[in-house]
């Protein structure tokens, strides 16, 4: 986290009321042939638009970048072969970051739509439909990366 100077704290609700609007907008886009989930942070959102938009055929791109480092290239463990270079397809994950990640996906199914519940600005040219823009400086804390902890009041005592 050392080139972030802020933290954004996402709860469950928030995620969840987060997801419902992004699959709003969704709704009226495209009669959906199924979502492509990118692992492991699409994989909540997608359950929730999977479920708001009634869709029923799901399928994950996994995919890393080597060792988590920025060295520009990615393991792909698993990518689907989804005809029509992803026409109609959905394609979700929670967020877009540097949108190297999102680049890669999305040459390999151009035409789908893209979609997620934060977008910062280096990531925006990649995707089609986002809630929420943070700053690129911000370090965004899912619920499925923290616990629920003790926290001390800002004036003790008394």
């Amino acid at each position: 986290m050392s080139d972030y100077q802020l933290e954004f704290f996402v709860s469950w609700e928030e995620l969840h009321k987060a997801g419902r609007r992004l699959a709003h907008a969704l709704n009226d886009i495209n009669d959906w042939k199924g979502i492509l989930t990118v692992t492991r942070g699409g994989m909540v959102p997608s359950a929730i638009i999977a479920r708001e938009l009634n869709i029923r055929m799901i399928d994950t791109i996994c995919i890393s970048s080597y060792d988590g480092q920025d060295r520009g290239g990615f393991t792909i463990s698993k990518a689907p072969d989804i005809e029509n270079d992803g026409e109609g397809w959905l394609i979700v994950d929670d967020l877009v970051d540097t949108g190297k990640t999102a680049a890669e996906v999305r040459s390999r199914y151009p035409k789908a739509h893209f979609a997620t519940i934060y977008a910062k600005p280096a990531g925006l040219e990649y995707v089609d439909s986002y809630v929420e823009e943070v700053s690129q400086k911000t370090w965004i804390r899912f619920p499925w990366d923290m616990k629920l902890s003790y926290a001390d009041p800002i004036i003790k005592g008394g």
